[in-house]
């Protein structure tokens, strides 16, 4: 699929020029999409699907309901939050075009002390809420009330700076610097880092929170360890790709039915190799190969995972009629 995403796309390239771009040293008319489009783009992709999927898994982990994915949650919807803050509050200072080294950090930042506020709002929730459903339903209102706030913040924006922001909520792989790409990769490195620190901690909680303290699991430290990494994860891909849904919520489930286990020693690898095919995939897909034009990243997740989820609902409501 890395392969796949470096050779289509909306210019219809041949295979030889592609290996004489990255292999023969050779300049082509090809090589600045090739070398400073096509690469970066698929990087991106790789790194986007990897970190949603990861904590998308730990956020089902976590709240222990099937339904949890940033999208859903309104964690995504908190991220963006954060960014408008710095897209739109400071645009003066910033922009998505021309934002430097500290820029970077500062959008990374942002969009994650939102999706951190969001999800600690959301755990609480949970712990006082037992109903799945009525869980969700808080999660999409929160997400509509964040959505609310970034309406009025748009309607007082200057012209440039509210069409930054608006072609930046359709998501998109392409538009990363450098710059921008080192910080994201650094950021999510972390993150799965911090994940596979907490292996064990996540199949502990697998058995209910009480059982896992009776087993000696410090609760206050695995929350702990699992909200940063969910925080870097998806306010890292948000910050710098736009708010991507149904990955997070879909490739955990997708993982399950494959591997038919829970363990998430073998999960979270799962998640991170089929993550990165499905972003690899959504993306060439996007591209429209050979067309001239292209889709939003967003709204082809979002066909990809809608499906999954229908499906999770479906056997959900299934299974509780079978008791």
């Amino acid at each position: 699929m890395f392969a796949l995403d470096i050779i289509l796309g909306s210019v219809t390239i041949r295979i030889s020029d592609v290996l004489k771009t990255i292999f023969g040293n050779a300049y082509t008319e090809y090589s600045s999409i090739i070398i400073k489009f096509r690469i970066p783009k698929a990087i991106t992709a790789l790194l986007a699907g990897i970190a949603l999927s990861v904590s998308g898994l730990q956020m089902q982990t976590i709240f222990r309901n099937p339904m949890a994915g940033p999208y859903v949650l309104g964690i995504s919807a908190g991220a963006s939050l954060g960014v408008a803050f710095v897209i739109l509050g400071f645009s003066e200072y910033f922009s998505p075009y021309s934002i430097k080294t500290f820029g970077n950090w500062a959008l990374a930042a942002a969009s994650w002390l939102g999706a951190g506020i969001v999800m600690i709002i959301m755990m609480y929730i949970s712990l006082k809420v037992k109903d799945i459903l009525a869980v969700l339903i808080l999660g999409i209102m929160l997400s509509g009330g964040i959505s609310s706030i970034v309406s009025i913040m748009q309607y007082f924006s200057n012209e440039t700076m509210l069409k930054s922001y608006v072609i930046w909520t359709m998501g998109s792989l392409g538009n990363l610097s450098s710059a921008q790409l080192k910080v994201m990769a650094a950021s999510i490195i972390a993150g799965i880092l911090l994940t596979l620190i907490s292996l064990k901690m996540l199949n502990v909680l697998l058995l209910g929170e009480t059982y896992a303290e009776s087993l000696g699991l410090n609760l206050k430290t695995a929350r702990i360890l699992v909200f940063t990494a969910t925080c870097l994860l998806t306010g890292t891909v948000t910050a710098f790709c736009g708010p991507i849904g149904f990955i997070g919520i879909a490739v955990p489930h997708i993982a399950r039915i494959i591997f038919r286990t829970s363990d998430h020693y073998l999960l979270v690898p799962s998640v991170i190799l089929l993550g990165g095919i499905i972003m690899l995939f959504s993306d060439i897909v996007s591209q429209l190969p050979g067309t001239g034009k292209i889709l939003p990243v967003n709204a082809v997740t979002s066909l990809v995972g809608i499906p999954v989820v229908i499906w999770v609902v479906l056997r959900a409501r299934k299974y509780s009629s079978a008791l």
